[in-house]
């Protein structure tokens, strides 16, 4: 086994291990705060939101893509989105979904174009049109689901600081990095006035969402990270689901299954790594990994070999598309294919 992806494997574990010590923390924050919350994003490996949040793993339901592009009449988006709703929407819970574009906001004195750079490569760095299709997104599920138990907030996510920066349906754009407020009181009061169609409920439980992503700006001022820690060295490719365990700095790309040109996401992501190569920022020889995981919950029945049978796809389809596209990086090529048990975040590897 390579070094890589050795190392992959055992960040794999070791973040199977704090799932499994959060199981008691999640099942209090649920009795207490029973609002599903999802995010669409960037295949950014930086932006976590759990991390972001301090929130446990397992509360935050990711998906992502190239840029945050999403469509909700993308067949399999939709199909995952709905089941998703129908399952808080069964249990009487009402849910949130973030939609999100990224940019980096630099540091004084900091080169313009070098800021830039740390921003959505998905987006060639235009953070306006980012923000305006992540906008598009967030209309578009006020348009499907109406308000009616699912809502749609748009967000910006600050790279350097990991900070939210929350458009309200009124105009008005709060950026958390510039936030005192801490009581609860003043944070929900901030939310009803952004968001006057989301009901009290919802409100109270996104409290603890926005007060942990404050406390989490305070601590990232605080350490005062160098500037080339936020810059990408990204070095796996990450393609399909259940990769809430992989939120490492400067790790993956992240590919989700949802994009109709699939091909071209993988191609993309693998110039990406390529592009990190080339620039300096990784070491070709320390090693690439392709990383295919698809999710599963229920190991009885035939779930699971459906699970193994999506992997096997989308890996072998993958390893196609780089062959065709970006050869450079064949070479230094390790490849993993998964399925990965949603009840504990644990790989089982297929190869």
């Amino acid at each position: 086994m390579n070094h890589s992806v050795e190392k992959l494997l055992k960040m794999n574990e070791h973040h199977s291990g704090q799932y499994a010590d959060l199981g008691v923390e999640r099942q209090i924050y649920r009795a207490q705060h029973p609002t599903e919350i999802g995010v669409m994003k960037c295949m950014d490996g930086r932006l976590h939101l759990p991390v972001m949040t301090e929130t446990a793993l397992g509360i935050i339901q990711p998906w992502r893509n190239l840029g945050g592009k999403f469509n909700l009449g993308w067949p399999h988006f939709q199909d995952t989105v709905v089941e998703w709703a129908d399952y808080a929407f069964n249990r009487g819970r009402h849910c949130v979904v973030f939609a999100t574009y990224h940019f980096a906001r630099g540091f004084e004195g900091e080169n313009a174009e070098k800021v830039l750079h740390r921003g959505c490569k998905g987006y060639g760095y235009d953070t306006e049109l980012a923000k305006k299709e992540s906008l598009e997104l967030k209309e578009q599920f006020d348009r499907v689901f109406n308000n009616d138990g699912l809502y749609a907030i748009h967000a910006g996510i600050e790279t350097d600081l990991e900070a939210l920066i929350l458009h309200g349906d009124n105009g008005e754009t709060v950026d958390l990095a510039n936030v005192t407020a801490t009581s609860d009181a003043e944070i929900e009061g901030m939310l009803r006035k952004l968001y006057t169609k989301i009901p009290s409920i919802v409100i109270r439980d996104l409290i603890p969402v926005i007060a942990g992503n404050i406390r989490h700006i305070e601590k990232i001022r605080a350490a005062k990270r160098p500037t080339i820690d936020t810059e990408h060295k990204e070095w796996v490719l990450a393609l399909g689901r259940g990769f809430d365990w992989l939120h490492e700095i400067n790790t993956a790309l992240i590919v989700g299954p949802f994009d109709p040109d699939l091909e071209g996401a993988v191609a993309t992501a693998a110039g990406l790594l390529k592009g990190n190569i080339n620039d300096g920022r990784i070491k070709a020889e320390d090693g690439l990994v392709l990383l295919v995981s698809a999710p599963y919950r229920d190991s009885a029945g035939y779930k699971k070999r459906k699970a193994e049978e999506k992997a096997k796809y989308l890996s072998s389809l993958a390893y196609k598309v780089i062959s065709e596209k970006v050869p450079e990086i064949i070479p230094h090529l390790s490849v993993v294919t998964a399925t990965c048990d949603m009840n504990t975040r644990k790989l089982n590897l297929l190869n």
